[in-house]
């Protein structure tokens, strides 16, 4: 077998390592979020701001099932990429091996219960008056295709624990390409409308799995058979540990879609759900250089603490923080600067457009910059939150990354998001953010801090070596 390309991992230099797994992470995500981005914004344009409300109110069900092969991934791909780093390549594969079939039960699983219970799910999340029959017209389309993503979004952290950044990269590019081309042709040139936009994203969501089932079977240095498919106790153990710090903040996620769908048609109505999806799609995207260089960390930080090299580990939080922080910093001052062009992308303003529906995207376009500007405001310290749970996940140390990777929305936004908006109304939904990603960065810093006093001195090196 040749040279496994993951031994890079432990011996390039940390800053062209990190930038090496970064840049390619970065510009998947980017991608991805575009995708996600300009899907909405089509929608928008195509078909009017209610069903940008209806696609965010069916996000926190595809997107937690989603969440679960991200989760089996990232927790698997930490105990897969220190046994490579420990040089235990049958450890390695069988990990892929359960991780795949894990997928595959728990996905399948959820996607019945999701489809039995759809009116249920559609109205909880936010689905009600104008919103629910184009919600459940989509959430119906997209479920379907959701057990294929959480395979993709799976066999992707796996590339990426091998040391095979760009072809993860490719992986996100391609469904992200497919799915606005067939956005186009199946919303605008066939007039299909939700139904369309529900088809083109499992359309390329089985794109997407087609890429990552070639590298698989044609490129990696995991040969897959179907004896590694047998669960193995010790190793689900290991990927549950560290899966469920994923699978928690995710699931939050989608807690925190569900409440805020909620108040926002209480407190306003519709038009302030279309406000907010506006601004979580903006989360998703204007965030993926700082979200690229975490998953870039993961990988790094997993493989030398594996081989036990603490120095390089250390270097490589440093490094990552420093990268984060001074994106963050770029991308708040874009943000402030061009709120509103930014909220005007996502409507029309066509002579067509019936009156009710200009009158929605006038108090959308009124309110979103104000929004914008509030939810990103800390956005430059975020790093030292997102680097430091990541830390603990790569190494293995499941209850605080799991604690740490709930801090933010579990522990914070979500009570803030309870209580303030009583007071403050839509301001207070806003407000919430920035204070949440302070309190939690504060925390997260702490025990990082700690961490690296402890457990990553050269004093510490020398004892675990």
């Amino acid at each position: 077998m040749a040279k496994p390309t993951s031994q890079a991992l432990g011996s390039d230099p940390i800053s062209k390592l990190l930038l090496k797994q970064a840049i390619p992470a970065s510009i998947g995500i980017l991608v991805m979020s575009l995708n996600i981005l300009v899907d909405s914004i089509f929608v928008g344009k195509w078909v009017g701001p209610i069903a940008i409300a209806a696609i965010n109110v069916v996000l926190p069900v595809s997107f937690f099932i989603a969440a679960i092969g991200m989760a089996i991934g990232i927790g698997g791909s930490s105990v897969l990429s220190r046994a490579l780093g420990a040089n235990n390549y049958e450890k390695a594969i069988r990990v892929f091996g359960n991780q795949t079939a894990l997928t595959l039960l728990i996905t399948l699983t959820f996607i019945s219960l999701g489809l039995v219970f759809a009116d249920t799910l559609v109205d909880t999340f936010g689905g009600k008056g104008d919103i629910f029959s184009s919600a459940k017209d989509y959430y119906r389309i997209v479920l379907y295709g959701v057990p294929i993503l959480a395979l993709s979004m799976m066999g992707n952290t796996v590339i990426r624990a091998e040391g095979k950044p760009k072809h993860a990269m490719i992986a996100m590019i391609i469904p992200s390409v497919a799915n606005l081309f067939l956005d186009y042709l199946f919303i605008n040139v066939f007039g299909w409308e939700m139904i369309g936009a529900g088809w083109a994203t499992t359309a390329s969501y089985i794109c997407c799995f087609a890429y990552i089932f070639y590298f698989f079977f044609a490129i990696s240095e995991l040969r897959l058979q179907i004896k590694h498919l047998k669960f193995n106790l010790p190793i689900l153990k290991e990927i549950a540990a560290l899966g469920s710090t994923t699978l928690a903040r995710q699931g939050v996620i989608s807690i925190v879609y569900l409440i805020l769908n909620n108040i926002m048609v209480d407190i306003e109505g519709e038009w302030a759900v279309a406000c907010y999806a506006i601004v979580s799609r903006l989360l998703m995207f204007a965030l993926f250089p700082i979200i690229g260089i975490t998953q870039g960390f993961l990988p790094i930080a997993s493989y030398n603490y594996g081989a036990q090299e603490f120095g390089r580990v250390k270097q490589v939080i440093y490094t990552a923080i420093t990268y984060a922080t001074g994106l963050g910093i770029f991308i708040l001052g874009l943000l402030f600067a061009f709120p509103e062009s930014i909220a005007q992308l996502f409507l029309s303003n066509g002579a067509h457009i019936p009156d009710a529906q200009k009158a929605i995207n006038a108090l959308v376009l009124k309110e979103a910059p104000t929004a914008i500007r509030y939810v990103f405001a800390a956005s430059p310290i975020i790093a030292i939150q997102l680097i430091g749970s990541a830390y603990f996940q790569a190494v293995g140390k499941a209850v605080p990354a799991l604690l740490l990777s709930l801090s933010k929305q579990g522990f914070f936004l979500i009570p803030l998001l309870l209580i303030l908006p009583k007071y403050y109304g839509i301001l207070g939904v806003w407000i919430a953010f920035p204070i949440s990603d302070a309190l939690s960065t504060l925390v997260t810093g702490f025990f990082l801090h700690r961490e690296i006093k402890t457990k990553l001195t050269p004093k510490h090196a020398v004892a675990n070596s």
